[in-house]
């Protein structure tokens, strides 16, 4: 999606690409790349939020994740084109109250609504010289709802995709990539979050960049990274869920998987993959509620909560330990989810 085409998925500002497009041949299968050796990759110190993300993963079971933010948006009013990291500051109790939801329905991890907070995606509204406020006002706003629920869920600072295309093929060197994440990670890290949740990419130097730029600003911080696999088992760049695995255990993320897409259907063979080679990893699924269809200008999700609880079953078996759901989600999407790994 982009966020100057039709709204086909739930994060509203944020490129993405034709259905059925080719893998470029540049990253076709791309391996994992050499670790990097360096102070930003050490993990040090026992922080506070590293205390938190253990504790959790000691409870044992599935880790519910929250839902879509973007399309709940929509549903309140956002406008096709429009920041929804604006609404952090102008309508703050419309995100509140979606995490809320998200909250009631069982979510232990919760992400800010901060995915197109970077300064070259705020660039395009004029709003890059607010990275600080929005990033920052977004994690307090999630840190109040959080404690009003009781404190159990961890605070999730959302980071995706520059917009940008990483060179050689685009203009984006890896130097500038470090730098715009690592301004982004410092104000959610300064607004309180307990980890720092790295989603919806596409190529691996993004990632790798996105990871450097957030060590660079905390040793010790939990990370989790996603990337999404839209292109028939492939992301948009042509990387495998082997070589995304491999890449992102290198570098020392502390869960990895998938989300967004084309429904769970599309993510179930990402995850069996992934375990496939990887099974000591902690891995993620957050799927779309399936396939979008354009009705009206609006992209519509067909899955409903039992069918998105059916799925959320069908990622445990295949390795998922954190399972949430991504665009066209609803916290009633999350509620049924939750039961049924109770259950399980």
């Amino acid at each position: 999606m982009t966020d100057r085409q039709v709204p086909m998925t739930d994060r509203p500002s944020t490129a993405r690409p034709h259905r059925g497009r080719a893998r470029p041949t540049a990253d076709r299968d791309a391996t994992a790349p050499t670790p990097v050796a360096g102070p930003e990759f050490d993990r040090a110190g026992d922080e506070p939020s590293n205390q938190r993300w253990r504790a959790l993963l000691a409870e044992g079971g599935p880790i519910l994740a929250d839902g879509a933010m973007g399309t709940m948006l929509f549903a309140n009013g956002l406008q096709f084109g429009d920041p929804p990291e604006v609404w952090n500051v102008s309508h703050p109790e419309v995100i509140r109250r979606i995490q809320r939801g998200y909250l009631e329905a069982g979510s232990r991890i919760v992400m800010t609504n901060t995915f197109g907070g970077n300064r070259l995606r705020l660039r395009l509204h004029g709003l890059d010289d607010q990275v600080a406020e929005l990033n920052q006002t977004a994690a307090i706003l999630l840190r109040a709802e959080v404690e009003a629920a009781g404190g159990r869920a961890l605070v999730a600072g959302d980071i995706g995709p520059t917009g940008e295309i990483m060179a050689p093929l685009g203009t984006l060197s890896d130097e500038e990539a470090v730098e715009v994440f690592a301004e982004q990670a410092a104000a959610l890290v300064a607004g309180g979050v307990d980890l720092i949740w790295i989603e919806t990419m596409s190529h691996l130097s993004e990632i790798r960049a996105a990871v450097q730029g957030v060590r660079q600003v905390s040793r010790g911080i939990p990370i989790i990274a996603t990337m999404t696999f839209d292109t028939r088992g492939y992301t948009m760049m042509g990387v495998s869920p082997e070589a995304a695995v491999t890449a992102l255990a290198a570098l020392g993320v502390d869960a990895i998987g998938g989300n967004c897409g084309n429904g769970p259907d599309e993510l179930l063979p990402v995850i069996e993959r992934m375990r496939a080679v990887a099974p000591e990893v902690t891995l993620v699924a957050k799927s779309n509620a399936g396939m979008p269809e354009l009705v009206d200008m609006r992209a519509v999700y067909r899955a409903d909560p039992a069918s998105m609880a059916e799925a959320a079953l069908g990622f445990q078996a295949a390795g998922a330990r954190i399972i949430g759901a991504c665009c066209g989600s609803t916290p009633a999407h999350l509620a049924a989810m939750a039961e049924a790994l109770a259950k399980a």
